[in-house]
């Protein structure tokens, strides 16, 4: 089975997203036989390729036929998932990251599913969060199916605060930005130990902006609010982070630094206190060598509104015919209460279903605020707002921002120099959008 994104629809899609395009552009579909349930997934670690590899063995229990996965590690799925595409050798069901459903629903590259959902009385989107079912959506339509949601929180560890006297944080009342700041200073004292660690990229940045009150995009202009004092406040806050009060592990190597796994690395070390980031990294800190927790995002002047994000299953535009039929068997498969159950018990992340969020179980101890902040019951948080070229977003300020967190530069020169080109880039999504719908 392949699926195949035409040459035309690449070259729209390039140079709205700014996905690879590197590579043949036509190529021979080739893989395994037909009728074979075929799925992409990214994985970077041994614990998350069990997890799959259990998922795979659940399709076949279910459906009674051959499973195939192709796992990519998660930096470079999104470049090897659009020459895919191109070649024809995609699979029948991708897994996408919420930012990217935009990017690939805009193109044309994957279908909407509104008709498959209403022709089936067998499936209920009423089960899955409302925030996986808008992070799934683009302009009015279904274009995927979720398997995790969640909202960034904070790790931290435990075994380091107990050693230098500091009691643990609460799990329901979020820090202050003052108290977490004063904390992440404190607990930096010690030579070789940090109070704090994050990607020093846009997607970590963007939570602190949301509990700022700002935002990157403004989904009523064609101009980024960016440079709004509310955005300003949160930048000039995390950057002073690591320049002012040098509260964060030293940036020897932004290739390195600006990958996903990055803040994970520093943080499983042992020697940093606090971790910004989602419970998609349960089940990798499950390995640390030391007691750890999680506790609401600190709270700033709009209070606490990490980004929500989430992640979901499509079926590219080019399945057809039988295929098709095949494509929506296997995408409810794959994103039912039995399969979520399974990755739920794997601590890999918080799943889309409500009738699966039970299996998603200690520890860590306050893995319960999860679902809570997602109910709205503790703290908040935000929509990941994106454009249709949010990769391309992404990388314009990987190649600015990091000036500012190793202090070159001043974030205000930073963020003023940057702000002509990610306009641009607005104005792209602004039309993208227009012809989208």
């Amino acid at each position: 089975m392949s699926s195949s994104l035409s040459r035309r629809a690449l070259l729209k899609g390039a140079a709205l997203g700014g996905l690879a395009t590197t590579g043949a552009l036509s190529g021979c579909s080739s893989g395994p036989p037909p009728g074979t349930a075929t799925w992409s997934m990214w994985s970077s670690s041994p614990e998350e390729q069990r997890v799959w590899t259990d998922f795979g063995h659940y399709v076949e229990r279910r459906m009674h036929i051959r499973s195939a996965s192709t796992l990519t590690p998660s930096d470079g799925y999104p470049t090897k998932l659009d020459l895919q595409l191109v070649s024809g050798t995609a699979s029948m069901v991708t897994a996408l990251n919420g930012w990217l459903i935009p990017t690939y629903a805009s193109r044309g590259a994957h279908r909407p599913l509104d008709d498959l959902i209403a022709a089936d009385p067998d499936f209920d989107p009423d089960d899955f969060y409302p925030a996986i079912r808008s992070i799934s959506s683009f302009a009015g339509h279904t274009y995927a199916i979720g398997f995790d949601v969640a909202p960034t929180v904070l790790y931290y560890n435990k075994t380091l605060l107990e050693r230098n006297g500091v009691d643990p944080p609460s799990p329901t009342e979020p820090m202050s930005w003052d108290t977490f700041r004063r904390l992440a200073i404190e607990l930096s004292k010690r030579k070789g130990q940090y109070g704090f660690t994050c990607s020093p990229t846009i997607d970590d940045l963007v939570s602190w902006i949301y509990c700022a009150g700002g935002n990157v995009v403004d989904g009523d202009r064609d101009t980024s609010p960016l440079d709004a004092p509310e955005a300003m406040q949160a930048i000039h806050y995390v950057v002073d982070l690591f320049t002012k009060d040098r509260a964060t592990p030293p940036i020897d190597n932004l290739v390195t630094q600006n990958a996903s796994g990055a803040a994970l690395a520093n943080f499983l070390q042992g020697n940093v206190a606090f971790m910004q980031n989602g419970p998609w990294q349960v089940l990798n800190v499950r390995k640390a060598s030391f007691e750890w927790d999680i506790v609401p995002f600190p709270a700033g002047p709009a209070g606490s509104k990490p980004r929500v994000s989430g992640s979901s299953f499509a079926i590219p535009s080019g399945v057809k015919g039988d295929d098709l039929d095949l494509a929506w068997r296997l995408l409810k498969t794959l994103t039912s209460t039995g399969a979520l159950d399974i990755y739920a018990r794997a601590g890999r992340n918080n799943p889309a279903r409500l009738s699966a969020a039970s299996a998603f179980e200690p520890p860590p101890e306050n893995l319960g605020i999860v679902q809570r902040i997602l109910k709205g019951e503790v703290a908040g948080g935000h929509p990941f707002d994106v454009t249709t070229n949010w990769n391309r977003v992404r990388l314009l300020l990987a190649q600015d921002l990091p000036r500012a967190f190793l202090g070159q530069k001043s974030a205000g020169d930073t963020i003023d120099g940057v702000m002509p080109r990610l306009n641009a880039l607005m104005r792209q999504h602004r039309d993208a959008v227009r012809q989208a719908t």
